[in-house]
C-alpha cells in the first residue's frame, strides 16, 4: 500500500514524516531548508527518509512561504479596487494608538500603496441592499489602466460584500476578462465578516502573495506528482486549488500541525488541557488547548498587534516570538544584550554548524555549556563544531568583558525568558494560569530548553512526545479536511429565536459541506461544529462561544446566554448576566475525517533504564556558579516504558536532545513519551 507522508518546511530545517500502513513503520527525514528553491529541499528531505517520491500515496504539506513573503514584503505588484469614497480605509486603518507614549511609534505599513488603490462607483447597505448600481464601464476603465501599469495581482474589496457579493462577483468577472493571466481575488471569497479595514487588509495580503504561492503550489504538484493536501492555519487540510485561491489560509500551516499533534497526544494521555510549545531553529510558538478543542483566534496580526497588519481568517491562536536555536545574540548601541529576532537561519546557520556562520546563537551557547555534545552530530548530515561555537561566544563575551561560559548561560536565560513570554501571551493574557496545564514541548530545540522555560512559568509537568523535532509534520498526518465559514449578521438574542438560529446554521453548514466536497483529499464522514461571536449590547468587540444544540426552544437560547457570560467572565474577569447580548457573526466548521496513523506503544521495562540505554557521561554546566556537572547521557530509542531517570541527565536522539536539570524527574510512558516532573 502507498505511504502517507507529511513535509513541514521551517526556517532552518525541512522535516518529513512518512507512515507505512502495511508495516506500521514510521520513517523520518530531515534536511536543511533551501530558501532559494523550497521544492528542492522537499525532495532532499524525502530522500533522507529513504522513501521514493513515487511510493508516496498521500502527501500533506505545510510551509512558511506565505508568512515569509508577507513579512519580507516579497510579493506581487498588487492593485486594490474598492468602493468609491473608501480609498483610504487601508492606509488609515484603526485610529487607536496602542503604544501611546512611544515617540518613535509608527503605524502599520500597507502592502499596497495609495497610488495603486482604485475606486469604482457602487454601494450596498449593511443589510446587503443595493442603493447604487455597479458602474461596469467604470470597472472596465480601471481594468484598462491596470493593464497599462503591468499589474500582477488585483484585490477587490467592496463595501458590505460580506452580506451580498453580487457587485464583487461582477467586478471579478470583468477584471478576469480584461486582465487575463492576472491573479484576481475577491474579499467575500476569503472572509465574510464585517470590519472594512480588516477585510481590506486580508484580501490585499491574499493578492500580494497569490502569484508567488499559486506558482509554487503548481510547480510542486507538477514535480511531486502525488495526491497533495495543504495544511491550513485552521488546523485542517485542503486541496491545492483551494489553497492557491486562498493563500493566506497557509499563514500558520507549519505550527498548526504541531497543535493538531498535541491534541492527538492529549487524547492518548487522557489530558483535556495542555500548552503546545514549539521551539525550532528560528522561532518559538505557543498555543493553549482547552477541552481538546482547537484554539481559534478572533484576530490575527501579522507582525504583532502594535504595528502589524490584521488578517481576518479562521486561524489557530498561536503566539510566536523570534527566539529559536538559530537566534543571534547581539549588543545594542548602549551595550545591552539581546537574543533574536534575527536568526542565522539554515545558511550559514549557527557557528557550530561549521558552514561559515560567525554570529553567536542559542545553539552555540548550548554547545559551549555542554547541553549539546561539542563533537556530536545533528540531523541533515551536520557535525557540530565545538571550537567554532566557543570562538563565536568568546567574541561576544569579550565585548561584555565576561567569560564565554557566563555569557552562554546568559544567552540561554534571556532566550528562555522570551519563550516564557510567548506562553504567557496565550495563558495569563487570556485569563488562564499556566500552572494548570501540562507543557508539551517539541521542535528541534523545545526539549533542550523546556525545563528552564517551565521553571520561568512555575509549570510542574512537561511532556516530550516521540520524534519531537518532526512533531509538527507528524501532526499534519493527524489533521482532517476542514472548511470554515463565517457570516456576519448582528442580531439581539431573543428567547424565541432558536429555530431561526438553527436554520441559519444549517444553511451555513450546507455551504461549508459544498465547499469541503470540492477538496479532493479523500475524507469520509463529515462533522459540523457551530459557534457564534457574541457581545453585550453596546459593546464593540466580541468573544466566541460554542453554540448549544437548538432543540429546546427558549431553554437553548438561555443556555447560550449563560455560556456567553461564562466565556466573557473568563476572558475579561467580569460579566453582566442581566444585560442583553447580541450575536454578531455565526461560525460553522465542516470537518471531513481522514485516516490517521496509530500511535505505537513501546516495550515494557523496569524503573531502571536498561544498561545499553546509557552511553556514558558528559560535563554539563547548568549554573556557572556551580561549574560543570558530570551528567549521565542516555539514548532515547533504547529506553523502555516505565523507566525513570533522575536529573541531571541528557537524553539524545538523532534529531534533538532532551535536557533534565538537577531536580527534574523523568518517566517513560507506554507510548514512549517522556513525562517530566520539573524540580525547583
Amino acid at each position: 500500500m502507498p505511504i502517507r507522508a507529511a513535509v513541514d518546511i521551517g526556517g532552518t530545517f525541512t522535516d518529513v514524516v512518512a507512515f507505512d500502513d502495511e508495516t506500521g513503520q514510521m520513517i523520518l527525514g530531515k534536511s536543511l531548508s533551501t530558501p532559494r528553491d523550497l521544492i528542492e529541499g522537499i525532495v532532499e528531505a524525502v530522500g533522507t527518509a529513504g522513501v521514493a517520491v513515487t511510493d508516496i500515496g498521500h502527501l500533506v504539506h505545510g510551509s512558511t512561504i506565505v508568512v515569509n513573503a508577507l513579512i519580507e514584503r516579497h510579493g506581487a505588484r498588487t492593485a486594490l479596487v474598492t468602493t468609491a469614497g473608501f480609498r483610504d480605509v487601508y492606509e488609515i486603518g484603526r485610529i487607536n494608538r496602542p503604544d501611546a507614549f512611544n515617540l518613535s511609534f509608527t503605524k502599520h505599513r500597507p502592502l499596497v500603496t495609495r497610488d495603486m488603490i482604485f475606486e469604482v462607483a457602487e454601494r450596498l447597505l449593511a443589510d446587503g441592499t443595493v442603493t447604487t448600481p455597479l458602474d461596469e464601464q467604470g470597472v472596465r476603465a480601471v481594468a484598462r489602466e491596470l493593464a497599462g501599469r503591468d499589474i500582477e495581482a488585483v484585490a477587490v474589496i467592496l463595501l458590505h460584500a460580506y452580506r451580498n457579493p453580487v457587485h464583487e462577483q461582477r467586478v471579478g468577472e470583468i477584471l478576469r476578462e480584461e486582465l487575463p493571466g492576472r491573479y484576481v481575488t475577491l474579499s467575500h471569497e476569503i472572509t465574510r465578516e464585517y470590519r472594512e479595514y480588516e477585510r481590506t487588509s486580508t484580501v490585499a495580503a491574499n493578492a500580494f502573495v497569490g502569484p508567488l504561492v499559486s506558482d509554487y503550489l503548481g510547480r510542486m504538484a507538477d514535480r511531486i506528482q502525488v495526491p497533495l493536501a495543504i495544511m491550513q492555519s485552521n488546523g485542517g487540510v485542503s486541496d491545492v486549488s483551494t489553497a492557491a485561491r486562498q493563500c493566506v489560509q497557509m499563514l500558520e500551516s507549519g505550527p498548526a500541525g504541531g497543535v493538531v499533534g498535541t491534541i492527538a497526544l492529549c487524547e492518548a494521555l487522557g489530558y483535556r488541557d495542555a500548552i503546545a510549545f514549539d521551539m525550532g531553529g528560528t522561532t518559538a510558538k505557543s498555543a493553549v488547548i482547552r477541552d481538546l478543542t482547537f484554539p481559534l483566534a478572533s484576530d490575527y496580526y501579522l507582525g504583532g498587534y502594535l504595528t502589524g497588519l490584521p488578517i481576518r481568517i479562521p486561524c489557530l491562536d498561536i503566539v510566536e516570538v523570534g527566539t529559536g536555536g538559530g537566534s543571534v545574540a547581539w549588543l545594542d548601541t548602549a551595550g545591552g544584550i539581546h537574543v533574536g529576532p534575527r536568526s542565522a537561519g539554515a545558511d550559514p546557520g549557527p557557528a557550530c554548524y561549521g558552514r561559515g556562520g560567525t554570529h553567536p546563537t542559542i545553539t552555540d551557547a548550548a554547545v559551549v555549556l555542554g547541553h549539546l555534545s561539542p563533537d556530536g552530530n545533528l540531523a541533515g548530515g551536520l557535525h557540530l563544531d565545538g571550537d567554532a561555537a566557543r570562538r563565536a561566544m568568546q567574541d561576544l563575551a569579550a565585548e561584555l568583558d565576561m567569560d564565554a561560559v557566563r555569557t552562554a548561560a546568559g544567552v540561554i536565560a534571556i532566550g528562555a525568558a522570551a519563550m516564557a513570554n510567548s506562553v504567557r501571551a496565550v495563558t495569563t493574557e487570556r485569563g488562564l494560569d499556566p500552572r494548570d496545564f501540562a507543557l508539551v514541548a517539541y521542535g528541534g530545540n523545545g526539549p533542550l530548553h523546556v525545563s528552564l522555560v517551565a521553571r520561568e512559568l512555575s509549570i510542574g509537568r512537561v511532556v516530550i512526545p516521540p520524534v519531537p523535532a518532526v512533531f509538527s509534520a507528524l501532526g499534519m498526518l493527524m489533521a482532517d479536511a476542514r472548511r470554515d465559514v463565517v457570516q456576519t449578521g448582528v442580531q439581539t438574542l431573543e428567547p424565541g429565536m432558536a429555530e431561526h438560529l438553527d436554520a441559519m446554521c444549517s444553511e451555513l453548514e450546507a455551504t461549508c459541506e459544498r465547499e469541503l466536497l470540492m477538496n479532493d483529499v479523500g475524507f469520509t464522514d463529515v462533522e459540523f461544529v457551530r459557534a457564534a461571536d457574541m457581545r453585550y449590547v453596546g459593546q464593540e468587540h466580541t468573544v466566541t462561544v460554542t453554540l448549544p444544540a437548538f432543540d429546546a426552544g427558549a431553554a437553548s437560547v438561555a443556555q447560550l446566554k449563560k455560556d456567553f457570560d461564562t466565556v466573557h467572565q473568563q476572558r475579561y474577569s467580569h460579566s453582566a448576566p442581566d444585560e442583553p447580548a447580541q450575536i454578531v457573526s455565526l461560525r460553522v466548521s465542516a470537518i471531513g475525517r481522514l485516516t490517521k496513523p496509530d500511535l505505537a506503544k513501546i516495550a515494557e521495562g523496569s524503573d531502571a533504564p536498561p544498561p545499553e540505554a546509557g552511553t556514558g557521561h558528559r560535563e554539563v554546566i547548568f549554573d556557572p556558579v556551580d561549574g560543570a556537572v558530570s551528567t549521565r547521557v542516555y539514548t532515547r530509542a533504547k529506553l523502555l516504558a516505565g523507566n525513570r531517570i533522575e536529573g541531571p541527565a541528557v537524553i539524545e536522539e538523532p534529531t534533538t536532545t532532551t535536557l533534565l536539570r538537577p531536580g527534574d524527574t523523568l518517566e517513560v510512558d507506554g507510548f514512549g513519551n517522556l513525562l517530566i516532573e520539573i524540580g525547583g
